[in-house]
């Protein structure tokens, strides 16, 4: 079994309407976005949510590298629950630096952090694992090594990896570089697995940045997350630059047979999640259920402010639905400030 912080939706029920909500006083069971505040330097990125066990786990990483996970029973409180750390990284190896977006699963009843680290080089980017020594994701983990294709062509730069099991294989989807220093663009791999450390086929090209949409500020793919429902499989993936007020999902939907290959993953022309007033550049998704189960909520970052780049991101929560075809209908940002009512289920505070 996989429970990704991507994925794992599957409520049965359409969500209610995000645009929903309105600005009125709060009540105890109602919150409003940001749900996690911009953090100095580089804002609050890439947010990682996994829902087990009755409580949400948030993964993040902090300004000086550190990766730490956060619990919480509500999801509003992803933010404000105590951080606990579970791994610093080593001085003077090739993960030491530039330690981004870690993603959080519990892969084949294995906790397990899936992170992109370099030695300080952006061009030396390479996907990295941690696993947790036992069945406590807030306990002690390892490092398990870097993940890299066997062949050495393929082991270029890398970033936003996870794990995807199918038909009880196990697989990795990223974000990378054709080649050395390529660059641009970026597009997404799949590859094999043996094990949730170990990559153990070549890399298969399943999508590249081949639309307007996908190319402002640069052209790439980033960020894939899982979705899943009625035995369908979805990834939702960020395209365009981060940096920019462009940034947006777009969904690729699996149509059956051979994962690995390209020509089974359906793109959809237009993108599924994009900019409003209030809410620019929002993007690197994890799609988490609420309590209950009858509800799928989109968590991502975005920023307030046009052109606030980087350092103005902040982590958001809404509901969302599904069209009459089987695919998520994730409807437009809420603006900050605006209330909602929190996921279904939500236990009450005490």
């Amino acid at each position: 079994m996989l429970v990704a912080c991507g994925g794992g939706g599957g409520a049965g029920e359409a969500g209610p309407a995000p645009l929903a909500a309105t600005s009125v006083a709060l009540g105890a069971s109602q919150f409003t976005n940001p749900i996690v505040p911009a953090l100095a330097p580089s804002g609050s990125a890439d947010p990682s949510v996994v829902w087990h066990d009755g409580h949400y786990h948030y993964c993040r990483v902090l300004p000086d590298g550190r990766i730490v996970i956060a619990r919480a029973t509500r999801l509003q409180d992803i933010g404000l629950a105590p951080a606990t750390t579970v791994w610093t990284p080593p001085a003077g190896t090739d993960h030491s630096q530039e330690v981004w977006a870690p993603e959080l699963q519990f892969v084949q009843g294995r906790w397990v952090i899936y992170f992109a680290a370099s030695d300080g080089q952006n061009a030396h980017h390479r996907m990295h694992v941690l696993a947790a020594d036992g069945t406590d994701p807030l306990g002690a983990w390892s490092y398990r090594g870097r993940l890299a294709p066997p062949d050495a062509a393929d082991d270029q730069w890398a970033i936003d990896g996870l794990a995807l099991e199918h038909d009880g294989r196990l697989y990795f989807v990223w974000s990378g570089w054709r080649g050395a220093g390529d660059g641009f663009p970026q597009v997404l791999y799949i590859a094999p697995m043996s094990d949730p450390w170990t990559i153990s086929g070549p890399r298969r090209e399943i999508a590249a940045p081949d639309r307007p949409w996908e190319q402002r500020g640069a052209p790439l793919l980033e960020g894939p997350a899982l979705v899943r429902r009625d035995g369908r499989l979805h990834l939702v993936y960020s395209a365009s630059g981060s940096w920019t007020d462009d940034y947006t999902l777009g969904l690729l939907t699996f149509s059956g047979g051979d994962i690995l290959d390209a020509a089974n993953w359906r793109k959809h022309g237009e993108p599924v999640f994009t900019q409003r007033s209030g809410a620019w550049g929002p993007g690197h998704p994890a799609i988490v259920p609420s309590p209950d189960g009858r509800e799928d909520w989109l968590v991502y970052h975005a920023i307030d402010r046009s052109a606030g780049g980087w350092a103005q991101r902040s982590v958001r929560a809404q509901p969302f639905g599904w069209t009459a075809d089987g695919r998520p209908d994730f409807g437009q940002p809420v603006l900050p400030g605006l209330a909602l009512a929190q996921p279904s289920g939500t236990a009450a505070l005490p």
